[in-house]
């Protein structure tokens, strides 16, 4: 009488596949795939906190641009260009594919970049009005301001710095092969000219 096989021949199958997926596993690791993994959630989690941060700052704009108005009546027109200048920047449509796309990328700090500029030269007329530095929501919005441009390029750096990881990962040999099968392109990152001009605009210190 005839042994049956198909308990040995069933074993064997799980056996093999087992042992292909500790091989693919180890393969994939080895390869730096999961390092693509853990540095590409890296630089999401940097960019959304530099998208926090500007919206904080779209946020304070529409009072600031209010308080300032109540005082500058003549000031029409730089009130008017950071109120178009926000619009733009908020209108911008953040989407994932902006973090592996140069050219949107490049739009957002277009946007952001103007803002800054129209801010900066808010508060350089806004320093001619001495009523209105010294009214007190003027003031505190001053301060708020300040404080999210503070964080704006503490959350900049550790994008920057989170995309100079993942791109040598992305650059290196041999984990670029990895990169070119899986589609881990590198990310454009912050221009060293757009970190000159947003390090010292805008301006909302005005002392006592």
């Amino acid at each position: 009488m005839k042994k049956s096989s198909a308990a040995p021949s069933l074993f064997t199958r799980w056996a093999a596949l087992l042992l292909s997926a500790v091989l693919a596993s180890a393969l994939l690791s080895g390869c730096g795939y999961n390092q693509f993994q853990a540095k590409d959630e890296a630089t999401k989690a940097a960019w959304g906190e530099v998208v926090n941060q500007y919206q904080r700052r779209a946020d304070l704009i529409p009072n600031l641009v209010n308080v300032v108005k109540g005082y500058a009546t003549h000031e029409r027109e730089t009130l008017e260009a950071v109120t178009r200048a926000r619009a733009a920047a908020t209108s911008f449509q953040i989407t994932p594919e902006v973090l592996n796309n140069p050219e949107a990328f490049q739009k957002f700090q277009q946007v952001q970049g103007e803002l800054s500029s129209a801010l900066s030269r808010l508060m350089a007329v806004s320093e001619a009005y001495p009523n209105l530095k010294a009214d007190t929501q003027f003031r505190d919005l001053q301060s708020q301001l300040e404080g999210t441009e503070n964080r704006i390029t503490v959350a900049r750096q550790r994008y920057i710095a989170a995309v100079q990881d993942y791109n040598v990962l992305a650059r290196s040999f041999p984990t670029n092969l990895t990169a070119k099968m899986f589609g881990y392109a590198p990310k454009p990152s912050f221009t060293v000219e757009n970190e000159r001009s947003i390090s010292t605009a805008p301006k909302v210190d005005f002392g006592k």
